[in-house]
């Protein structure tokens, strides 16, 4: 069964992620690697001419498409709607994937350099004349403000 090759490839990746962890000056999510690595080498295989069950790695591609939703929405900046980001995100996410994995290669470049557009339009912080105070700077000002009193209090 082709789904405990994956299953077992996941943990394997996981497991090798973690321990590097401990050595990298920078860090790797252990799971999202082991998910998109065992899905990354089936396509590999696929596409060097073996038969897959192509079901699998489409599975694993689509619960990469919304965990990279999910990692950017906790990136977006003040005023711009994590609904609206995943709203647009993960179907356009889904087709890319269905053109990796169909072959459709004009469907994956299209739908993959709209993922790329979305994500740089929505991380992109929202301009704002220099010298203005958004929200969430006034927000951080007066809390540590209060942070300030509350040492000098005591």
């Amino acid at each position: 069964m082709f789904i405990t090759v994956a299953t077992t490839s996941i943990l394997a990746i996981t497991g090798l992620v973690w321990l590097f962890n401990r050595v990298l000056p920078f860090k790797i999510c252990p799971i999202c690697a082991g998910v998109s690595g065992t899905w990354l080498w089936m396509l590999a295989v696929k596409f060097l001419g073996y038969e897959i069950d192509m079901i699998v790695p489409a599975m694993l591609m689509g619960g990469s498409v919304v965990g990279i939703a999910y990692q950017i929405e906790k990136r977006l900046p003040p005023g711009r709607s994590p609904i609206l980001w995943k709203t647009l995100f993960i179907p356009a996410g889904f087709v890319t994937v269905y053109g990796a994995v169909s072959s459709w290669w004009a469907v994956f470049v299209v739908s993959a350099a709209l993922l790329i557009i979305l994500a740089l339009r929505f991380t992109k912080g929202l301009r704002r004349p220099k010298g203005s105070k958004t929200a969430h700077s006034e927000q951080n000002q007066k809390v540590e403000e209060l942070e300030k009193k509350m040492k000098d209090c005591c």
